[in-house]
């Protein structure tokens, strides 16, 4: 009979220890050990682990500038596309569709400086596109578009009938490289409008609302041909058509309002107006334009008390912008506020410190701290007719204890010296010229 070895009831068994086993182990706590030490040191790099920096594609990009253009966020958009130009700089039509989104973002800026150097900053980009790829035509359209709106900014006629020749120019050869391209059509219209060839681009924009029209450059472009034409309601429906396609491009409800203020229906006028800035609030865009368009509107109106309101909102955005100091002048002008009209235009066209800027804004130079000095702006296309009106309005509150004749003749000697050969400006210099005359000024 077998009997079973019988277990210690109280001591453990012991058993004797496999030395191949012990070796394999103490291997794995090396391993391990070296491990820990090359992570400590970076030299392996843990899994599932996210990158520093995430990566985007060329898509991605491109499709965020297009939402944030849609959403009229221009800043934002240019910011997507310069992203994507970064990633593909050899894509011409990238570089063109900057340009264009560029071209637009310059309604956003009132100083002619910065509007022309982002003009100038569009023209660049595009030019590189036209050298990457010569023979393509979205962005020979895109370059016509981008030099008429330069040209709109030069300071003489010579050098603004150059650049409009060249735009014609560029248009043309974009239509020649594909004649199915429509908004190269609509370019071309918008130039031949500028050059005051209103049948030819009349025609133009029938072809291209009829061929495409869900784009809106087309309808906008279209908007600005009617206009120019006297056809402000038709002006109206197209500009409309336009803010359908892109609902929040401010600048364009601008157009529809001035369009209506023609037609003196200003309540309606009002309230595009009134919508352009209620979009650059929630985009965060602190634009005085909408709020000076409100103001001319209530001026016409007669509501002076209004005007001046909303004229003030909008130089409290940007107090020391001197063009929304010009933009009150010509506020104040209208309103037949001659008085405050004078240190308005002389902050624009003069520059003026703190504690006179303060005083056009009616602020308290103790505690409104954020006034600062204003510089004065450089006579241009866009100045002139602070520089006009400003000597207008010295020279007909001349007083022989003001001496404010010999600072209007200094101020329309700028003028002459610079459009002495334009007839209608030359025009309100000799009034202005005549009157101080009669001081013995001239």
């Amino acid at each position: 009979m077998y009997v079973p070895k019988r277990k210690p009831l109280f001591r453990k068994d012991t058993r004797k220890s496999n030395p191949y086993g012990v070796a394999g182990m103490l291997a794995i706590i090396i391993m391990l050990v070296m491990v820990l030490r090359s992570l400590n040191q970076g030299e392996i790099t843990p899994m599932f682990l996210p990158t520093p920096t995430p990566t985007r594609t060329l898509d991605s990009f491109a499709e965020e500038g297009a939402v944030y253009f849609g959403a009229g966020d221009l800043d934002k958009a240019i910011e997507a596309y310069r992203q994507a130009v970064a990633l593909d700089p050899n894509n011409p039509e990238l570089r063109a569709d900057l340009a264009r989104i560029m071209v637009y973002s310059s309604t956003l800026l009132t100083i002619d400086e910065e509007r022309i150097g982002r003009l100038q900053e569009a023209l660049d980009m595009v030019n590189s596109a036209v050298e990457i790829q010569d023979e393509n035509s979205p962005v020979h359209a895109v370059k016509a578009f981008v030099l008429d709106w330069l040209a709109g900014n030069q300071v003489t006629q010579a050098e603004n009938e150059a650049m409009l020749t060249e735009a014609e120019q560029e248009a043309i050869y974009a239509i020649q490289l594909d004649n199915q391209n429509m908004l190269a059509l609509a370019y071309y219209s918008e130039i031949l409008v500028d050059q005051q060839k209103w049948i030819q681009a009349e025609q133009n924009m029938r072809e291209a609302v009829s061929r495409s029209p869900d784009l809106m450059d087309v309808r906008r472009i279209n908007g600005y041909v009617q206009e120019s034409l006297g056809n402000y309601s038709q002006a109206i429906s197209e500009y409309q058509e336009a803010v359908r396609i892109n609902p929040n491009m401010t600048f364009i409800y601008l157009r529809i309002g001035a369009n209506y203020r023609r037609l003196q229906q200003y309540e309606a006028a009002l309230d595009y107006f009134a919508k352009a800035a209620n979009i650059n609030e929630q985009l965060g865009v602190q634009d005085p334009i909408p709020y000076f368009s409100i103001a001319t509107t209530y001026t016409q109106m007669g509501e002076f008390f209004s005007a001046g309101l909303n004229a003030k909102k909008g130089l409290s955005f940007d107090p020391d912008n001197a063009d929304a100091y010009g933009r009150l002048g010509i506020v104040y002008h209208r309103s037949r506020n001659y008085e405050g009209a004078i240190p308005a235009f002389k902050c624009a066209i003069q520059g003026c410190n703190a504690e006179e800027s303060c005083e056009v804004l009616q602020c308290d130079p103790e505690t409104d701290t954020d006034v600062t000095a204003v510089q004065g702006l450089p006579l241009t296309a866009g100045t002139v007719d602070y520089y006009l009106t400003y000597g207008a309005v010295l020279a007909g509150m001349h007083r022989s204890v003001n001496g404010f004749c010999e600072e209007a003749m200094d101020i329309l000697a700028l003028v002459k010296a610079d459009y002495g050969d334009d007839p209608i400006i030359m025009q309100n210099v000799d009034e202005s010229e005549t009157i101080c005359n009669g001081y013995g000024y001239f």
